[in-house]
């Protein structure tokens, strides 16, 4: 989705907010921005709308507030209309068109429920992505993973109890897609992974710093 420009808030704690001025409408965004990076994350979430977070809210504002220690930027993304797919494809869609402006040449996407499909959808979409992590995906609009290998890494992370979305989505979604990908499943957690949220948190953050880090070693030094 064209950019057709982006308007910053004055930085007042660990992110700033972005507009991303569409014409399908505005994206509301928090940026949490590092100098010169090359490499970034973009997390969105669900159904829930807003800038809905698993872990109790927890995961994705304490991952993107890690991440820039390591070089690593992040961006948080509002879905405009939170239950359809290509809309919410093309706010994230709309949120890389921003990193590619920021300079950023390696991307790793991650989605939680209804945006584990988003997040599939979208790295299908565009060449910088190159890590997808989903979190108690649903199933429906997975299929194109089956075309993110070999340029994407995908992780998979589901609670063995989800009462919202069954582990069997995340087994799917793992027997589509090609390698690099690796399924991890915890057990007695339920479908915000609350019980097992510091380790999905860490695990989260040294996937992300180490595919990207390769990702950008890949594409050699900035011109």
């Amino acid at each position: 989705m064209a950019l057709r420009g982006y308007r910053l808030d004055p930085q007042a704690g660990p992110y700033q907010t972005v507009w991303i001025d569409t014409r399908r409408g505005e994206v509301e965004c928090r940026y949490y921005p590092v100098a010169d990076a090359r490499a970034a994350a973009l997390c969105v979430g669900g159904v829930g709308g807003g800038f809905d977070s698993p872990v109790r809210g927890e995961c994705y504002p304490r991952l993107c507030e890690m991440l820039p220690a390591h070089g690593v930027a992040a961006l948080r993304v509002r879905f405009r209309h939170a239950t359809d797919l290509l809309e919410a494809t093309l706010d994230v869609l709309a949120g890389l068109h921003f990193l590619d402006e920021q300079g950023i040449r390696a991307a790793a996407l991650v989605g939680h429920s209804f945006g584990g499909a988003v997040v599939i959808q979208a790295a299908a979409m565009s060449p910088i992505v190159r890590a997808v992590a989903t979190l108690a995906t649903q199933s429906y609009g997975t299929d194109p993973a089956a075309e993110l290998s070999p340029r994407c890494a995908l992780l998979i992370l589901h609670g063995t109890d989800d009462n919202v979305l069954p582990p069997h989505c995340s087994r799917h979604l793992y027997d589509l897609a090609g390698e690099p990908k690796r399924l991890l499943l915890y057990p007695g957690a339920r479908h915000g992974l609350d019980e097992t949220g510091n380790e999905v948190i860490d695990t989260l953050r040294d996937w992300i710093v180490a595919t990207l880090g390769a990702a950008v070693a890949e594409v050699g030094p900035a011109s």
